[in-house]
This record gives C-alpha cells, sequence and structure tokens, in this order.
C-alpha cells in the first residue's frame, strides 16, 4: 500500500500553495508549520516572508487565509498576533487519515524518497577481554540504529570491528602454545561450554599469560616473537590465535543473546580482516601527498589539530618500526566498505572520547577521494555510563562493572516486578520468567535509548524498571493494557474496533490521534538525525496521551451510542500498533499480558 500523507504534510502543503499565490515572485515558500497548544497547528513563515515582500504580515496573513482550500481538511483558521496561522483540523480528517494508516501494514510511513547502502559500525569487544558496561551503549543505540534505517527502506550492512589483533596476542599464543589444554571447548560433561565458562577460561588464562610475561624474561622474548610469528601469517600461531577468536565470539554472542540482539558470524570483521590492505592503504596515501614521513612515520597533518605545545598533532597511519595503528586498520576499513560494499554512509557508534581520532581519519579518507559529496562517514559519539552518584559506573571495589552482572540483576529484578502482579492478571511461571527477562532487557535498552547517545546518563536500576515515569515498563505496561481492553471487548461481543470519521472527537481522543499520525515523520527524523531517542520520546509521550484518554474516555462501555465505543476501539487498536512497532525499533518486546 502506498504510504499516507500526515496531516501537517497535507496542511502544510494548502497553506504553501495559498502562500505562491499571494506572494507569486516570491517562489516555493515554507509555511514553518509546527504542532500548537493555541490550536492543532501554527505556521509562522508569514512574518518573514512579509518582512521580505515589504509587505504587512497580518493583512498578508488575512490575504493567504483567503486562499487556503479548506475541503474536508481544515475546520478553521484565525490570523493571530502579527500574522501567525491558528489551524484546526476537522475531526473527520484525523479518523479519516488514521483509518487509512491502520490498513496498512507499515502504519502509513513512507519508505525513503532515494535509500541508499548504510554500513553501520557497533557492537565492537575485544578478542580475550570480558564485556563491561562500557560496550552497552554502542551495542544498544547501533541495533536500534539498524532496525529504524531498515524500516525506512534503506540497505544496511551490519559490522562488528571486534579488537582482534594487536601485541598481546603474542603473549597469549606463546602461553597457550606451551599450555595447549588451557582452550579445551568440552566442559567436564562432554557438552560445549557456556559463554560464563569460555570467558573464564580467557580470564584464568591472560592472568596466568600476564603474570608469565612480567616474572620470566625468556617467555617475554619468546612471546615478542610469536606477535612477528602472527603478523607475517605463521599457520600454527594463526591456529592459535583464531581459537581465541572462537572462544571469544561464545562469550559475545551469549551476551548478546541475553541482550536480546541477533549477531551474525559474517558481520564479525574485525581489525584482522583489513591486514591484507594495510600496505596498500599507506602507500596510496604516501603517492598522493596526503601523508608524508615525519620521523620515520607515515603521518597525516591538519591546520587545527595541535598539541599542548602548539606543534601539529598528526594521525598516525604507520609507526617508525614499521607496524601499524588503528588509523591504518579504520582507513582501510573505510575502503573496503564503500569499494566492496558499496556504502553511501557510514555510521560509527562509537564513544564521544573518540571523537578526535574519527575526525582526522574521516578528513583524511575526504582528502585521498574515498569520502565525498556522495559517501558520507559520521560518528554516532555516545557518552559515558555513570553510577547514581554521577561518576563513571564502577563496583565497590573501584572495578569496571561486568556487562553480564548488570543484565542478570536487570532480569532479576524486573521479574519481581512482574511476579508481583502475576496472580492478578493469571500468568503462568514460565510467563513470569519470560516476561521477566523482556521487561529487565527493555529496562536497560530504553534507559539508554531514551537519553540522547552523546549526553551521560545515570544507570539506576531502581528508576529502570519503575512502573511510573519515563521507563520501558510504562510503556510495555501501556501496551499490555490495551491489549486487555481489546480481549475484554472480544469477550463482550458487541463492540470491535471501527474507525467512525461521522463522529465529533473529545479533546482526548483528538490529541491521541493527532499524535498518532506524527509516526512516520518521527521515524523519517531519527533516521536522518541518527537520534533513537526521538523515538523514545514519542512512545512516552503516545503512551501519556493514551492514558489520558483512556481516563476521560470510556471504551469498552461508552455511553450512548455503540459506535462510540467502536471508535475508541479503533484508537487503542491504532496505539497498540504504533506503540509495539516503535519498540521493536528500539529492540524492545511488548508481552501482551503483564
Amino acid at each position: 500500500m502506498a504510504s499516507v500523507p500526515s496531516l501537517a504534510s497535507s496542511v502544510n502543503q494548502r497553506v504553501a500553495d495559498a502562500l505562491a499565490s499571494a506572494l507569486p515572485d516570491a517562489g516555493a515558500s515554507d509555511p514553518l508549520l509546527r504542532r500548537s497548544d493555541r490550536a492543532d497547528f501554527q505556521a509562522n513563515g508569514i512574518l518573514a516572508l512579509a518582512k521580505k515582500a515589504k509587505a504587512n504580515p497580518r493583512e498578508l496573513a488575512t490575504t493567504v487565509v483567503e486562499g487556503i482550500e479548506t475541503g474536508g481538511l481544515i475546520r478553521e483558521i484565525e490570523v493571530s498576533g502579527p500574522g501567525f496561522l491558528n489551524i484546526t483540523i476537522t475531526d473527520e480528517a484525523i479518523i479519516e487519515t488514521l483509518a487509512a494508516r491502520a490498513a496498512d501494514d507499515r502504519l502509513g510511513v513512507p519508505l525513503a524518497a532515494k535509500p541508499g547502502t548504510t554500513v553501520i559500525d557497533y557492537a565492537q569487544p575485544n578478542v580475550a577481554k570480558e564485556m563491561h558496561v562500557g560496550h552497552l551503549r554502542s551495542a544498544v543505540i547501533g541495533a536500534a540504529m539498524v532496525e529504524i534505517l531498515e524500516f525506512t527502506g534503506e540497505k544496511v550492512v551490519r559490522r562488528h570491528h571486534i579488537g582482534d589483533w594487536g601485541t598481546q596476542f603474542g603473549m597469549l599464543i606463546q602461553y597457550l602454545l606451551e599450555h595447549p589444554h588451557e582452550l579445551d571447548h568440552k566442559a567436564q560433561d562432554g557438552s560445549e561450554v557456556s559463554g560464563e565458562e569460555a570467558m573464564s577460561n580467557l580470564n584464568r588464562l591472560y592472568k596466568a599469560s600476564r603474570t608469565l610475561f612480567d616474572s620470566d624474561e625468556e617467555f617475554k622474548t619468546r612471546a615478542r616473537a610469536r606477535v612477528v610469528d602472527l603478523q607475517a601469517g605463521e599457520p600454527e600461531t594463526l591456529a592459535l590465535w583464531q581459537r581465541f577468536v572462537d572462544e571469544s565470539k561464545i562469550y559475545f554472542y551469549s551476551v548478546f543473546n541475553k541482550l536480546d540482539m541477533d549477531i551474525q558470524d559474517p558481520d564479525v570483521i574485525g581489525e584482522s580482516g583489513y591486514n591484507d590492505m594495510l600496505v596498500e592503504t599507506c602507500k596510496l596515501l604516501e603517492d598522493s601527498g596526503v601523508a608524508v614521513r615525519s620521523n620515520g612515520a607515515l603521518c597525516v597533518f591538519f591546520d587545527d589539530v595541535k598539541g599542548q605545545d602548539g606543534n601539529p598533532t598528526p594521525l598516525i597511519v604507520q609507526k617508525s618500526d614499521g607496524g601499524f595503528g588503528y588509523a591504518a586498520t579504520d582507513l582501510s576499513a573505510i575502503r573496503d566498505r564503500v569499494g566492496t560494499l558499496g556504502a553511501t554512509e557510514l555510521i560509527y557508534v562509537v564513544d564521544a572520547r573518540q571523537s578526535l581520532h574519527f575526525k582526522m581519519v574521516f578528513e583524511t579518507a575526504r582528502r585521498a577521494g574515498w569520502l565525498n559529496d556522495e559517501v558520507k562517514a559520521v560518528q554516532l559519539a555516545f557518552g559515558t555510563v555513570l553510577g547514581k552518584d554521577g561518576k563513571p559506573f564502577k563496583t565497590r571495589e573501584g572495578e569496571t562493572v561486568r556487562l553480564v552482572d548488570l543484565l542478570d540483576e536487570a532480569v532479576e529484578r524486573a521479574t519481581a516486578v512482574v511476579r508481583e502482579k502475576a496472580e492478578k492478571i493469571g500468568l503462568s511461571e514460565e510467563e513470569i520468567v519470560e516476561n521477566g527477562q523482556y521487561v529487565g532487557i527493555g529496562a536497560v535498552k530504553y534507559a539508554d535509548l531514551s537519553t540522547s547517545a552523546s549526553r551521560d546518563y545515570k544507570f539506576d536500576l531502581d528508576q529502570m524498571v519503575s512502573l511510573t515515569g519515563d521507563t520501558s515498563v510504562y510503556l510495555q505496561y501501556a501496551y499490555a493494557r490495551i491489549k486487555s481492553i481489546l480481549r475484554k471487548a472480544g469477550e463482550a461481543g458487541d463492540r470491535k474496533p471501527v474507525a467512525h470519521p461521522e463522529l465529533e472527537l473529545a479533546p482526548a481522543e483528538r490529541a491521541l490521534g493527532l499524535h498518532l499520525d506524527q509516526f512516520g515523520e518521527l521515524i523519517a527524523e531519527a533516521a536522518a538525525e541518527h537520534a533513537p531517542h526521538k523515538v523514545a520520546a514519542y512512545l512516552y509521550q503516545l503512551s501519556s496521551l493514551f492514558a489520558t484518554f483512556y481516563e476521560q474516555c470510556p471504551v469498552v462501555k461508552p455511553e450512548p451510542e455503540l459506535v462510540v465505543g467502536e471508535n475508541r476501539l479503533f484508537l487503542c487498536e491504532l496505539t497498540a500498533r504504533t506503540l509495539s512497532k516503535g519498540m521493536s525499533l528500539l529492540g524492545i518486546r511488548t508481552p501482551e499480558k503483564l
């Protein structure tokens, strides 16, 4: 089905046509239509146009109103102040537009006019290292952007740029070579090891190898030689390195599974995936003059990047000893993503503290011609997860918080909340456990996604699983309440969701209907601005407007007309579908009984 134009876009077009008629020499003009507390919409663009045309703004506004076609869409237009237009929509237009949305599987949300190919780099854990709270934001924000962009019709390629290369692997591989049973994949009972067991094995091996590295000079020498073997592609060394990667993936996937995220193996391409491109990348940069040799290192300099001493701070692509840094890998990844994958946009969901690095990498890629007006790269930079005290989140002992511990605690708290209401709505133990998972993980995701990515936020589980306030639990309960209403109406047998455009709407019905109609525009805005927090804000307001509607407008037993109840059930059903779709774009489940 074709997309459904929003009420705002329809009104905007009619006002724009009247403006063009009133000021034919001004060309296409933006009425600057906005939602308003004085009417349904307010057009603010006439003042600027009047000033430009040296006309009286109120007289121009009056002329524009006379030329606006109202038929079926606009109930009333009032000229306010020096030339604002306060516009009220007909009740009929609201319900007819919502009925068209309800008839479409996509809720009338349009596909992008010119979809491209976006590569999103997110969820980037390190091999042989535990995932901590710092890994949460990249995974959750990136996964939401994948869903939002795909819903708009964009082709999205997922990339998980895991840390699977570097000098520490010489130490680990050499230790494993000398202690070959440390990473046996079978548990004592013969079964495959779990993610937790895999990480425990890796932690034990890392600590043992580090202790030996620091205390035994001969082992240290062998470990450093092993780094050379790794970089040279020596088969036995590579095979042992692969065991670390495989063991780590068992752990990674177990954590992502807890997060209710689908991570596919082909999408996991770490630093090692670009090794074969590094020499060529450096040659291309040096031959083109983008990079120059400085004290033996291959560097790119920038006029606006200087150190505290006032001297230029370069991006080091290749070290003076011939080794390659992160810049060489990141630039090679850009070449691959643009040249091989055909990307028109690259999104890096990476900690804000790496902003300078990516600024220099992107500028280098632009100078080299790998990025241009048709191919852009952006860092979706995120802030820090803080504790309740407003400081970086740590354990009481001052250590980094393990991500699995946070997720397990969130599920435990949420399950307790679900259990309190379970008997009243008849949930089985299996449903309690399942809903506890959905509520707990949803609470963690929503707390992250309801905050602008660039801002820090406090990790407060008590608030996250609260039934009140701006939480996913509040939204999930709103959805479950609506599904309960629809079930009860179905059981009564005399009510069904039917749109009735002929009915006059109560203020709470109008407010809910107008907000439902904004869903498509909101998704387009969130996609264009890489702003999943705007989806969260929309859904919270939708739930709040529904609560007011439900309080003020009896649904199942309205008096006196049968059709009033059908119309209100229609609003309930469309609200539930919009909530469910919006929450799914954030990666959050919506249980039907809660």
